[in-house]
């Protein structure tokens, strides 16, 4: 398959994606259990971190690691190879950056001038003075082409109506890549979300509608698809980004400076970069996570580690639908644990498996204007968008809602139980409230 080939993949790609997000199907991947979600977080911060050594080192040779585990096996290669100016750089760089983050929320200035940008100015001037643009030909340098290149690529539809054999590897390729690329922007929406010091909720059909919009335009340029970036929107909280407008600031920065400012940005060392996602990295994965996840509970801790483990040994995808599988008969063990304590013969594996996927709500009524949810089943990550679904279509009349969780909710699971006080939190000013009723009744399985 040629590039104009890939180029008519990913336009078919945009396209499925945009049915999708119009048909509103996107907000199933509120299934995905929070501890997935920060596990897929951690696991894309250990995997920059392992992949930036080469360049912080200041390798020279041909780097041949493909897999996380290679490169982690390669470190003391990478040490043995180091080239000290690039690696004295690099360490000035990365030290700069912790000190300079830990006295962010003291020191005012560091508040308007991010400590990123201050050690990338610190890091680039040290290399200048360490010449470190005459050494290996100057490899330990960004390299960015002059200006903007404005030979585009179209994709070909009608070469590749005419390949029928190639028909059966598109189909494939499209329906692989919408998945690919849609479980892993929605689960990145979703881990950015988990960081966002406001506590917002992004809408995944319009992340999944942006991404198609994105991955059509983009292939009718020459360009590849596009997956939101967790990198970059970390990196962006961390400089003091707070809306929309952050990441349309970014885009347009980053067009000025490829068009006209390259030529400073050629002057940052490698190892300056590399420093600096070694430092992003490092606060997606550093032990105050594994410290929450574990006061969350173990069972958390169980699915946040073995996403993780998954992740870095094959791929993101992989990784979040095992820990997904790992959720879901996690929550079935913690069903038949609450049939034996409760002594409820009825509740079976099987019917517990057929009511993670079922409408929790059992009945409605109205009383003096406020909007009654029983609720008869499980509460997990599996069914509790269904919750959503019904207060979308609330009456305009209403002045309240009451949730009432029977005795038949053998359990609210980590990510449901996120869900409800979030939902409680947000409604908490509005003219319809919602209260949960009968939460405090269930047994806690953490002090969470």
């Amino acid at each position: 398959m040629c590039s104009s080939d890939l180029l008519c993949v990913i336009f078919m790609v945009g396209c499925a994606q945009l049915l999708i997000a119009l048909a509103g199907l996107a907000r199933y991947a509120a299934a995905i259990p929070i501890a997935v979600v920060e596990g897929m977080l951690c696991s894309i911060g250990l995997m920059i971190i392992v992949k930036q050594f080469p360049s912080f080192f200041g390798f020279a040779d041909k780097v041949t690691a493909k897999e996380f585990y290679q490169f982690v096996l390669s470190i003391p290669q990478f040490a043995q190879g180091l080239t000290f100016p690039v690696f004295l750089t690099s360490a000035v760089t990365l030290v700069a950056l912790f000190v300079l983050g830990g006295l962010q929320k003291k020191v005012r200035l560091l508040q308007i001038l991010p400590p990123q940008l201050l050690a990338v100015v610190l890091g680039t001037v040290l290399g200048l003075g360490l010449n470190l643009g005459s050494m290996n030909n100057g490899k330990f340098l960004i390299s960015i082409p002059a200006g903007l290149s404005m030979h585009f690529s179209m994709p070909d539809f009608a070469g590749l109506l005419a390949r029928r054999d190639l028909w059966y590897a598109v189909a494939m390729g499209v329906i692989m890549l919408t998945m690919i690329d849609g479980v892993e922007s929605l689960a990145t929406a979703m881990a950015i979300d988990r960081i966002d010091p406001y506590r917002r909720r992004s809408s995944p059909n319009r992340v999944l509608l942006a991404m198609a919009i994105s991955n059509v335009a983009s292939s009718l340029v020459g360009g590849l698809t596009i997956i939101p970036g967790g990198v970059k929107s970390k990196a962006n909280i961390a400089a003091g980004g707070r809306t929309l407008w952050a990441n349309f600031t970014n885009s347009i920065c980053l067009i000025i400076y490829i068009a006209v400012g390259y030529q400073l940005i050629n002057l940052i060392p490698r190892g300056v970069l590399a420093s600096v996602l070694l430092y992003t990295g490092w606060k997606m994965c550093e032990p105050a996570v594994w410290r929450h996840v574990a006061h969350v509970g173990r069972d958390q801790l169980i699915v946040f580690t073995f996403t993780v483990l998954v992740t870095v040994a094959t791929d993101l995808l992989i990784g979040i639908i095992a820990g997904v599988v790992a959720k879901y008969f996690l929550n079935l063990l913690l069903c038949r644990r609450a049939a034996a304590t409760l002594n409820d013969e009825k509740a079976s594996d099987f019917t517990n498996m057929v009511n993670f996927f079922r409408n929790p709500v059992a009945r409605t009524s109205m009383e003096d204007r406020i909007l009654h949810l029983y609720l008869d089943k499980p509460l997990v990550c599996f069914n509790s968008m269904k919750i959503d679904e019904v207060l979308a279509k609330l009456p305009d009349d209403i002045r309240g809602v009451h949730l009432h969780l029977q005795t038949e909710v053998s359990i609210v699971d980590h990510t449901s139980c996120e869900a409800l006080h979030y939902l409680v939190e947000s409604t908490a000013e509005s003219s319809v409230p919602v209260t949960v009723i009968g939460l405090d009744k269930m047994r806690r399985l953490s002090a969470h």
